[in-house]
């Protein structure tokens, strides 16, 4: 935003001894795999942890959906008025959008963080406070915000960890998109910056989007940090008009 302060049971029946050991033996295989699925054992309760992929540490802009896709993002959030109207009006026109949300807003909110997984949206690191300054403050204090942060998200969610960082008011830098990268996060910009914080009326929030779309496909909206209903509204008029121009609803690229 610009910057503003599983696993199924077997069993066999033995039938005769080497037929026995055989069913056995496979059997054993079987439930072995099917419990390091889970991230267990016969011996071990604690889930194993995800392995965590490599991403790039540029920032993404483009879409998933090649050059004729949009990526809608949403920050700031969840909140217990804006989110669920966002994600009624996301279902209506069976959207997929990116969530990026705030550490202690998805730690205060964890049943909204879970329905925005439910849904199959996407979540995104928005740090812990949401220090449009952090650029200007220690590593060791960017680290906390993105990693405490990461923490808050997946903990609500209930273990799906966030696919992306956008730094607050786009306060990157280099050693903390490295970091967000090591940690399976790609660092996430945008191209067209709808203004909606400043509830500068839905007819010019959907205007600055159908003007600056060409920018690129990644647009920003709000679902907190205040009244949302233009933003909700310029949803609802918007993510028709995008269809009628041909336009496909994709994730920022990986």
């Amino acid at each position: 935003m610009a910057r503003h302060g599983g696993t199924r049971g077997w069993y066999g029946k033995v039938v005769g001894a080497a037929l026995g050991v055989t069913l056995f033996a496979v059997g054993a295989s079987v439930w072995t795999a099917q419990a390091d699925a889970v991230g267990g054992s016969a011996k071990a309760a604690a889930p194993a942890k995800p392995a965590v992929r490599t991403v790039a540490t540029t920032i993404a802009h483009a879409s998933d959906k090649g050059a004729h896709g949009v990526n809608i993002t949403i920050d700031d959030g969840p909140d217990p008025v804006w989110t669920p109207q966002v994600l009624d009006v996301l279902r209506e026109y069976g959207v997929k959008a990116t969530f990026c949300m705030v550490g202690t807003q998805a730690q205060a909110h964890p049943d909204l963080v879970k329905k925005v997984v439910a849904a199959g949206h996407r979540l995104c690191d928005h740090t812990v406070s949401h220090d449009t300054t952090m650029d200007k403050k220690s590593p060791a204090y960017r680290s906390r915000q993105i990693l405490d942060a990461e923490r808050m998200i997946t903990k609500a969610s209930g273990g799906v960890r966030p696919m992306y960082y956008r730094a607050p008011g786009g306060a990157f830098t280099p050693d903390s998109r490295k970091l967000a990268a090591s940690h399976g996060m790609r660092p996430l910009g945008w191209n067209v910056d709808t203004k909606d914080f400043e509830r500068p009326g839905t007819d010019a929030i959907v205007a600055t989007v159908q003007q600056e779309l060409p920018n690129g496909p990644t647009l920003l909206f709000h679902d907190a940090g205040g009244d949302r209903s233009q933003t909700v509204e310029a949803l609802r008029r918007v993510l028709p008009w995008l269809k009628q121009q041909g336009y496909s609803f994709g994730f920022p690229v990986r």
